[in-house]
């Protein structure tokens, strides 16, 4: 994989690994204050669920580059050889 394509897919894979974390541990303010919404978090966390989504996208990415440099799937299996 080359290095520019190796860190797009990275960039995807914490985007799509923040928002399956980002609902985690959320509680919503018990008395909102006029004008909040009243599904806002009390507590988001951001720093540690960005801590989290860096770790999990870093071992799926892995994973990821393993299958890919060990051949597992090739997407030449796929391709009509002319």
């Amino acid at each position: 994989m080359h290095w520019f394509t190796g860190i797009l897919t990275f960039i995807v894979i914490w985007w799509l690994t923040l928002f399956a974390i980002l609902p985690w541990g959320n509680r919503p303010v018990e008395n909102p204050e006029e004008g909040h919404a009243t599904s806002a978090p009390a507590k988001p966390r951001l720093l540690i669920k960005f801590g989290v989504t860096t770790v999990v996208a870093g071992m799926l990415f892995a994973l990821l580059l393993w299958v890919i440099e060990a051949e597992l799937i090739s997407i030449r299996d796929y391709i009509p050889q002319t």
